[in-house]
């Protein structure tokens, strides 16, 4: 069976369902027999990032679904406590704000690799537990090297127009089958579950 999942590495729902994907494939008895590819989707494709005035996650929510500042912070409230429930330690206070268009060609390249699943991984954890900066060009570099890409490679990807491609191929075949928001989990094209279900 093959499982693909779109997901946008700077939806927190999206690190939540990964995990809840983990632990219902570790009690699957063929679990060696599935076979997962991860699928690039953004959430605001169009967001520049202004590193003289930087947008704190509370700030940025607030603006773009037209709630006030505190009800963006309870909002990350009881989105820390579902996390936690996962196993994650979300810190919404250290999030930088980024477009994720970058990172997501590091992933398409990692893909080639099989190294997939390490990159989403990674970038999850730098965004919301780590607070590193996914706009900065030398840390996205780091993150390809730690996930086994060499330099040259990582610069190919953030270069190389063919990885920008399949970002916009996933994000347009995602259009396509309907899907409305991530993650979104689709099974050997048969059948379609959305949001980071138990």
């Amino acid at each position: 069976m093959k499982i693909e999942i779109w997901s946008d590495i700077a939806c927190p729902f999206c690190y939540i369902g990964k995990r809840h994907f983990e632990k219902a494939l570790m009690q699957f008895a063929d679990k060696e027999k599935i076979e997962v590819e991860w699928k690039s989707y953004l959430l605001d494709p169009d967001y520049v990032y202004q590193p003289e005035s930087p947008e704190t996650e509370a700030e940025y929510i607030s603006r773009r679904k037209g709630i006030s500042i505190d009800e963006a912070r309870q909002m990350f409230t009881s989105i820390t406590r579902m996390a936690s429930m996962a196993g994650l330690n979300y810190d919404f206070d250290k999030v930088i704000v980024a477009n994720t268009l970058d990172a997501h060609k590091i992933i398409q390249k990692a893909k080639e690799k099989n190294r997939g699943d390490e990159a989403e991984e990674r970038f999850f954890k730098a965004f919301f537990v780590d607070g590193e900066n996914l706009n900065e060009k030398d840390t996205l570099l780091n993150i390809a090297q730690e996930i086994g890409l060499s330099e040259s490679e990582a610069n190919d990807a953030l270069t190389n127009d063919k990885y920008a491609y399949q970002v916009k191929s996933d994000i347009q075949e995602a259009a396509q089958i309907g899907v409305r928001g991530v993650p979104f989990f689709v099974f050997d094209r048969k059948h379609g579950v959305s949001g980071a279900q138990p």
